[in-house]
Order: C-alpha cells, then sequence, then structure tokens
C-alpha cells in the first residue's frame, strides 16, 4: 500500500510502500547516469554486523555495469571496472573512510546460487568493512540478506534507463 508520493525535479517520484522508501526516475544521458550513481554511492552507510549489500536488477544492457562501475569511482577505486562475467568476482580496494572493499559479483552466468556459496560469498558478507554489488542478484536472492539494497535498471532506449532504487 503506497502510503506516501512526492514528486519533485519532474522526473522523480519518491514513495514510501509499506517500511520503505522507492525513488523511481528516469536518466536521460550517461553524464546524468553516473550522476546518480555516484549521488547514490555517497549516500550508503555501512552496516555494523554485516557487508552492505547492493543487488543490480535489470535486462542484459540495463546499465548494471555502468552503474557498479560509477560508484566504483566515486569511492576511489583507480582500477578499471569490468563485469566479471567468466571470473563471477573481483574485489577492489576503496580509498573512502566508510568501506575498504568493493567486491563485485556478476550472478549471469551462475546455474544456481550454491556456486557463489562456494566462492565464499558467506564470508565477504560476514565483513562490515565490504561493500558488494551483485549484478543478476535476481539469480542468487536466497543467499543475499533480506534487506538488502535494491536497485532496478530497465533499458528505455540508447540514451535512456529508468531507475528505481531502494
Amino acid at each position: 500500500m503506497c502510503k506516501f508520493a512526492f514528486l519533485f525535479a519532474g522526473i522523480s517520484i519518491l514513495v514510501w510502500i509499506g517500511y520503505h522508501w522507492y525513488l523511481y526516475m528516469s536518466v536521460y544521458d550517461l553524464k546524468e547516469f553516473q550522476k546518480m550513481a555516484t549521488d547514490y554511492a555517497g549516500s550508503l552507510t555501512p552496516l555494523p554486523s554485516r557487508a552492505t549489500v547492493v543487488g543490480l536488477y535489470g535486462d542484459l544492457g540495463a546499465g548494471k555495469t555502468t552503474f557498479t562501475q560509477a560508484v566504483g569511482k566515486a569511492l576511489g577505486v583507480t582500477e578499471q571496472i569490468t563485469s566479471p562475467t567468466f571470473l563471477i568476482m573481483k574485489r577492489f580496494t576503496i580509498y573512502d573512510l566508510r568501506f575498504k572493499n568493493l567486491i563485485h559479483i556478476d550472478a549471469y552466468r551462475l546455474k544456481s546460487s550454491e556456486e557463489l556459496r562456494k566462492l565464499r560469498f558467506d564470508e565477504l558478507l560476514a565483513d562490515p568493512e565490504n561493500l558488494i554489488l551483485v549484478e543478476w542478484a535476481d539469480k542468487v536472492t536466497d543467499l543475499l540478506p533480506a534487506e538488502h539494497k535494491k536497485v532496478y535498471l530497465q533499458f528505455i532506449d540508447d540514451r535512456t534507463r529508468s531507475v528505481t532504487l531502494t
């Protein structure tokens, strides 16, 4: 049930549903998309007892890797971030006071979440200094904390994406 809705900037809607805020927006070019991801990175706060997990949801070409690249850059990652489709997981050192590691996971090629479990995902999840971004999170939802943050990306056209942040 929608309890509160607020329209601002003409393109974004903030909605309170149940016990969660949802921010719906459309971004119209790469620069705007990167700024949105950078702002999102700035809003992340580490959890005291476990890693902060962000599930990235969306079809092929929706912008999951581009989002991760912008978040990484905002947090001080100096290495090039590419999708770890064949590696499954890549760790980056973060030069940010809030987190020490950015763990980038691409679950696209996983046949089951058990494959991610075998890569010691539980150990990564237990470390509050980790920020974990999971592309294709819908393939491993049973391993993700119930209250993980969610970013839904939808391809509209070559320049436009619809984004929902929770």
